[in-house]
């Protein structure tokens, strides 16, 4: 496995490897790897000659009073977990090369980037749109693979590679769990032993919703309804956002019908967490 740094090299190794007729497959992470990256680094391995693991903690997803400075790091184990699991190159550039002091361009998806997550994070999705783009430009791959768990974050991602035009296929993959059904991510190290007890109640308000809407209820508002009942019994949730809407436009869906997510941002202490669910009705 190569680690790769300096963003030159980088896009001259993915040319050499364009032009010898390698397929090559990109995970783009912000490290701290968990299983739920390492699901995506197999699948990546699976579809593609070369497998490209970017780790990259983007400032410029992060606002000003957000975790950046704390996020978690351990790119020693990292180099560990993403070679055991496929990966060919590690590309690892810094800050300063990635933005450096005279940078002024971004990549901005309008109007369903202003919704959910990006409602009490407004320049978040601009950070992510620009730094993937930066990170596809670099390691010109022919796909890419993103996670379930962050569906805002890829339905995003799709809408900017169809809105421009570029030839990279993106693929989602789907949300890995802890035996308890809580969705891995890098922030669950923030949750305390208590608040990680209490955080699974997004999956189980999530499993809720999905029987009640089996069962037939057509309401979004009655549905939205019982998990805030539900997660309001642990007394240590904050609720940001629980919503209803369609994969498309994210917009609030009004009858609960054809293919809807059921989105929900929880904090915890520190943890904002985030999970959700795509039905078919």
């Amino acid at each position: 496995m190569d680690i790769i740094e300096n963003l030159k090299l980088m896009q001259e190794t993915a040319d050499s490897l364009r032009r010898v007729g390698k397929k090559i497959g990109v995970v783009p992470t912000m490290g701290y790897l968990h299983e739920g990256h390492l699901s995506l680094i197999r699948k990546a391995r699976h579809l593609s000659d070369v497998v490209i693991t970017t780790i990259f903690v983007n400032p410029t997803q992060f606002g000003p009073a957000e975790d950046f400075k704390s996020y978690p790091r351990s790119f020693a184990q990292d180099q560990r977990l993403a070679k055991a699991a496929g990966t060919d190159i590690i590309f690892y550039p810094t800050s300063e090369n990635m933005y450096p002091p005279d940078y002024l361009t971004y990549v901005e998806v309008d109007k369903i980037t202003q919704v959910l997550c990006g409602a009490s994070r407004p320049t978040h999705f601009r950070g992510v749109t620009t730094v993937v783009t930066k990170l596809f430009n670099l390691t010109k791959p022919h796909l890419a693979i993103f996670g379930q768990k962050d569906a805002q974050q890829a339905l995003v991602i799709r809408r900017m590679v169809r809105d421009l035009n570029m030839d990279v296929e993106i693929i989602v993959a789907p949300i890995v769990r802890e035996a308890d059904g809580l969705a891995m991510s890098s922030r669950n190290v923030y949750l305390t032993p208590e608040e990680r007890r209490q955080a699974v109640v997004l999956y189980h308000s999530l499993q809720q919703a999905q029987k009640i809407i089996e069962g037939g209820e057509k309401d979004p508002q009655i549905v939205i309804d019982k998990i805030t009942e539900l997660i309001r019994q642990q007394p240590l949730a904050q609720i940001d956002y629980i919503a209803l809407v369609d994969t498309e436009k994210l917009k609030p869906v009004s009858k609960i019908q054809g293919e809807i997510l059921i989105a929900e941002a929880v904090k915890f202490g520190k943890a904002r967490l985030i999970d959700n669910i795509i039905l078919n009705v």
